[in-house]
């Protein structure tokens, strides 16, 4: 596992951002863990998940795009610090935008985007936080592709939960793979998650002991993706 990944993953439980309790998630289920990208909120929270998420685009798509595009709302930060990443860790200046849920009707940046105009040739990497349905997805790719002759490269996020989506077989990012024709990644994968924190110290305890591995297995057992 390449080192960043590691780092990735401490980075999350030491930041509350991925939290091994029972939670209800949106579609019912009962999941062991849980992610909320929301409690990153300090400058260099926010600065180390950008360069996180830049060196993961940078290894699965290199510096062959022109706009990080980021849904809002949690997708707006996530577009703007990994944006400033790409400058500092790569010198790369990429320009990133953003879909309004409401439309601006006044002003010079009136429209339904915000950041840069989105032109004809772009090369666009959506980039979300964690995506469990893809439900996000079915607004958002429209959004882009009427809004300039733009190609998708692909769709970044910072979790693979590994959990059907609702198709019922598939994870969600293949699904949206499927279902819109562009690659989908994530900075790391649950499996990768247990992988790495099984049994070993995080914050000078044990996040994953054998208890909990068995509640995450069970849980993978019925809703992972085949």
């Amino acid at each position: 596992m390449e080192q960043y990944k590691k780092e990735f993953i401490e980075f999350m439980v030491e930041s509350n951002v991925l939290k091994f309790v029972e939670f209800t998630l949106k579609s019912g289920r009962k999941s062991p863990f849980f992610m909320n990208a929301g409690a990153y909120v300090t400058g260099s929270q926010l600065k180390r998940l950008g360069e996180y998420y830049a060196k993961a685009i940078h290894d699965a798509y290199g510096l062959d795009f022109d706009v990080l595009f980021g849904p809002a709302y949690k997708g707006i930060p996530l577009a703007v610090v990994t944006a400033m990443a790409f400058s500092e860790l790569y010198g790369k200046e990429v320009r990133y935008c953003s879909d309004r849920k409401e439309e601006k009707d006044h002003g010079a940046d009136k429209g339904s985007f915000l950041g840069s105009k989105l032109q004809d040739g772009d090369r666009v990497i959506m980039i979300e936080d964690v995506t469990t349905s893809g439900k996000s997805m079915e607004e958002t790719v429209p959004k882009v592709r009427g809004a300039a002759n733009v190609e998708i490269k692909g769709l970044m996020v910072s979790l693979n939960r590994m959990e059907v989506g609702k198709g019922g077989e598939k994870c969600a990012l293949d699904e949206v793979k499927d279902l819109y024709g562009f690659e989908t990644g994530a900075i790391v994968s649950m499996a990768e998650v247990v992988e790495y924190l099984y049994n070993k110290p995080c914050n000078g305890k044990i996040v994953i002991d054998d208890t909990l591995k068995a509640a995450i297995d069970a849980y993978y057992e019925q809703y992972g993706a085949k």
